[in-house]
């Protein structure tokens, strides 16, 4: 571990970030350049004393999944990611990993969504970063591990999963997720996480076996749904998902159309938020 290198290298990055980069108001007049050491240990969920102790060279070398949030967190490209890995003393992110750290291009549109539900995820579903609507909408995802992290791996395994969606949807949803997966499957092949995916599945669940060899191949999603909250009821909401370049991550933002109930329930959420309804059930 190169403490030397790797104070640097964060306080330059941290200097170079303006508050509205990362989806923070300006507030006052600053007194440094850049971000404040605590605002990047909130982006980055870890305390400000323990960033402030790798910037002052004297903090215990972090582990792979502190990098990865102080990755997120100061926007970096996968070059910049993967030598914050080895200053770190670790090894860069395999390839196969990649497809986890969040785009800085969809990050910065993410960072401007905070009126509406908007999420990033993975080509595997896997919910990479969410803003607080959709929180409040879908439930914090962070909290998962392995395949459990996938909302595909969920839906075909954990009944509750599918109470977000109505009875007579989860059919239509079944199809549509195979579907991605099996695009996931194609590109990064049977040895990868995607085929450790499918044949635990396969094993796991007899309709994703029977959807599975139907060989629907799709990545897309369902333009209109109904979506059903736990205390709201159903919203009805359109869905616009922005794709990375290479496929392997989507900016999936949901909407609803003014003057309507299902717009002023999305309203409700905004004033709400999940904290209020997680109170309200305890």
């Amino acid at each position: 571990m190169d403490r030397a290198a790797l104070a640097s290298f964060l306080r330059r990055r941290r200097e170079e970030l303006r508050p509205s980069d990362v989806g923070l108001p300006e507030g006052a007049r600053r007194r440094a350049p850049g971000l404040r050491r605590e605002e990047v240990a909130a982006l980055a969920v870890m305390s400000t004393d323990y960033y402030t102790r790798l910037e002052q060279r004297r903090g215990p070398q972090p582990s792979e999944q502190m990098l990865a949030s102080l990755a997120r967190a100061l926007r970096l490209t996968n070059n910049e990611r993967d030598y914050l890995f080895r200053v770190a003393g670790h090894n860069a992110p395999a390839s196969t990993a990649s497809a986890t750290h969040v785009a800085p291009a969809l990050m910065r549109v993410l960072d401007r969504l905070d009126d509406t539900p908007a999420l990033i995820l993975s080509n595997l579903g896997e919910t990479l970063v969410q803003n607080r609507m959709a929180d409040a909408l879908f439930g914090d995802k962070s909290g998962y591990t392995g395949l459990a992290r996938s909302e595909i791996y969920r839906w075909f395994t954990d009944p509750a999963e599918r109470l977000r969606y109505p009875e007579h949807d989860r059919a239509r949803q079944s199809r549509a997720l195979v579907a991605n997966l099996r695009v996931a499957h194609g590109t990064m092949g049977p040895a990868s996480r995607a085929g450790e995916m499918v044949r635990v599945l396969g094993k796991a669940s007899a309709e994703f076996a029977g959807l599975w060899e139907r060989h629907e191949v799709v990545r897309r999603f369902e333009d209109h749904k109904t979506l059903v909250h736990p205390e709201l009821g159903p919203i009805e909401v359109d869905c616009q998902a922005l794709f990375t370049e290479d496929q392997s991550q989507a900016l999936l933002v949901i909407t609803a159309e003014p003057r309507t109930e299902a717009y002023e329930k999305l309203r409700l959420l905004a004033v709400l938020g999940q904290e209020r309804f997680t109170e309200a059930r305890s």
